[in-house]
């Protein structure tokens, strides 16, 4: 079901907790909600429809990948980047990394670790930052 698009920093800066098969539902929320946001959004943290489960969808290509449970391990490459988010207004630079590995479960819970460049790492990066209550602001390098 689409939900709304929760802009409350409170929740936005709350550390999200490990998802479990119980939160399925909330993979089906975010993947409906991404989908009508595809013309402004590429990718959507749990916390950005009001759950605080470590939880984010990707869209890749024409595919959008849910990953439950993501963690980053391994970051290459840093270098400065323009960011937008729906829950806030305006752009701002931060440092992502150029590759990264990340370690998730997919809708099965299976495990996979997965190595990840350019536009898709950036966009893995700003969702898992929001699972960790980051929001973006301005880094330096």
């Amino acid at each position: 079901m689409i939900q709304p698009i929760n802009r409350d920093q409170a929740i936005l800066s709350t550390k999200s907790v490990d998802a479990t098969p119980m939160d399925l539902q909330i993979v089906t929320d975010l993947l409906d909600t991404l989908k009508a946001h595809q013309e402004e959004c590429v990718g959507m943290a749990a916390n950005m429809i009001g759950q605080t489960k470590r939880i984010i969808v990707v869209q890749m290509g024409i595919m959008p990948v849910a990953m439950i449970n993501p963690k980053i391990t391994k970051k290459i490459g840093p270098s400065p980047k323009s960011e937008g988010c729906l829950s806030l207004d305006g752009q701002r630079t931060v440092t992502r990394y150029h590759s990264i590995t990340v370690k998730y479960l997919d809708q099965q819970f299976k495990p996979h670790t997965q190595q990840f460049t350019d536009f898709i790492a950036q966009i893995i990066q700003h969702e898992v930052d929001h699972c960790d209550g980051v929001l973006i602001c301005t880094f330096s390098l």
